[in-house]
């Protein structure tokens, strides 16, 4: 890979951007749109492969991204990646849990019927699903020719790894029954993802000293990644602490750049939780699909705000135009790293300019 990207011509001055914006110190304004004209003319995937063909084949896979990043404007700190997700909790996968294709997503099925009888949980590098990701992300590399970068697939961690595994009731019920387990569980997924990240690393790391997290477009020098537990919205604050936190802090510690994936108001309650973890560098916010506005309501200043009192960065998704600037006005540009998708590349132009 040459030490510029031909599809992201300001790729230097978006790090620059994306580095002060973990350290608190800068704005990283995303901004994505249909471009006017393709950046290069390559042909569109067929679009009636069978559903394995379309999530596995590292062919098809390539030829589908490459055709969506070339149509695609990328302004501000937004930079073409290659996602080589095949389905998100891809950690769940090496470790051997049931997959299921469907035409929009990957349902998993769980592998862990009988607590007791589970084995030690360790990341083979010979997994099928791994070594199908690691194909992937080969021909990805092998196509990418200064473009895109390649990123990591969505791993996830800790409690959601565990109820992919063992499934969602079953896990809190473990979590009543048998807290011992769970939490043995819960470190060797821990170690299990180290391990998955370190093999992936000689691949993943990139000419400018980072590394790139597919989920929510992350960029970073060294280890960086997007952290996450949901199912922490169906236990306590103080359950939190005992079960999950340690592991997560031991993460993040051993993450250069984490970044939590706050998913929803159910999970609200944890925050403070969060905020108490020195290492966790930032903290992303989704409002519930449909039921709440999108990141740059004023309804979330407040918290925003919050979070940056506490020393971390925010990442607000799906922000309109007409919110930005109200929103860096409100809670101030420094430590936000804000992402837009429009309409059109003339309309990410004109936001860039009054704001970039």
């Amino acid at each position: 890979m040459e030490m510029t990207l031909a599809w992201k011509p300001d790729w230097d001055r978006a790090r620059v951007a994306l580095l002060g914006w973990w350290n608190h110190t800068g704005l990283a304004l995303s901004v994505t749109a249909p471009r006017e004209k393709p950046i290069e003319d390559l042909p569109a995937p067929d679009p009636h492969v069978p559903l394995e063909t379309r999530w596995l084949d590292p062919a098809h896979r390539v030829q589908s991204a490459l055709h969506a990043m070339a149509r695609t404007f990328y302004g501000g700190a937004a930079f073409p990646i290659l996602d080589n997700l095949i389905g998100p909790g891809s950690l769940g996968m090496f470790l051997d849990c049931g997959v299921e294709f469907a035409p929009d997503t990957v349902w998993y099925h769980p592998s862990i019927a009988v607590p007791e009888q589970s084995g030690h949980l360790r990341f083979d590098p010979q997994n099928k699903w791994y070594q199908a990701h690691l194909a992937l992300t080969q021909a990805a590399l092998d196509a990418a020719r200064g473009r895109y970068i390649v990123g990591y697939p969505d791993l996830i961690e800790n409690l959601d790894i565990l109820a992919q595994l063992r499934g969602p009731q079953e896990t809190l019920m473990d979590l009543v029954e048998r807290p011992e387990w769970a939490l043995e569980k819960i470190w060797e997924i821990n170690e299990a993802f180290c391990a998955a990240y370190d093999a992936l690393y000689p691949l993943l790391a990139d000419p400018w000293g980072g590394t790139t997290f597919c989920a929510f477009q992350l960029w970073a020098p060294g280890r960086v990644a997007k952290v996450q537990c949901d199912s922490s919205c169906m236990i306590s604050a103080a359950d939190f602490r005992k079960l999950v936190q340690p592991a997560l802090e031991a993460q993040c510690d051993w993450l250069d750049y984490s970044m939590y994936h706050l998913d929803g108001t159910q999970a609200m309650h944890q925050l403070d939780n969060l905020l108490s973890i020195d290492s966790l560098d930032a903290i992303e916010w989704t409002p519930q699909a449909e039921a709440m506005p999108g990141g740059g309501s004023p309804q979330w200043y407040d918290l925003y705000k919050r979070i940056k009192a506490a020393g971390k960065s925010v990442q607000a998704i799906g922000v309109k135009p007409e919110e930005l600037q109200p929103l860096l006005d409100a809670v101030g540009p420094e430590g936000m790293y804000v992402m837009m998708w429009v309409d059109t590349e003339r309309e990410a132009r004109r936001i860039l300019d009054q704001h970039w």
